[in-house]
């Protein structure tokens, strides 16, 4: 069992913890991630953030990919590469001069 205060007592293996509770108790969010729950992190009640494992995260993702393009530029085809695309815009500009 977690040593954090696990609200789900029908054995579903979250817990949920406050952004403030957060910064004091990594350590011990952490250990219950590596034993599989999840943490819940919440702010003025509110869910906003899960943390879960690289696994669990991996699995539920069904994407396996380190550096997937996100948000806006998912569609984009240019950025099947992210990290050529990266190296072509840092090339810089040749100088005018």
């Amino acid at each position: 069992m977690c040593t954090l205060a696990n609200t789900n007592s029908m054995r579903t293996l979250r817990v949920e913890l406050t952004a403030k509770a957060l910064r004091s108790q990594v350590a011990a969010a952490l250990a219950c991630v590596e034993r599989g729950e999840t943490v819940i992190i919440t702010y003025r009640g509110k869910p906003r953030a899960r943390l879960v494992s690289v696994d669990q995260s991996a699995q539920m993702d069904g994407n396996e990919d380190p550096m997937p393009a996100f948000g806006m530029w998912q569609d984009r085809d240019d950025m099947a590469d992210v990290d050529a695309y990266v190296r072509e815009v840092r090339k810089g500009r040749p100088l005018v001069g």
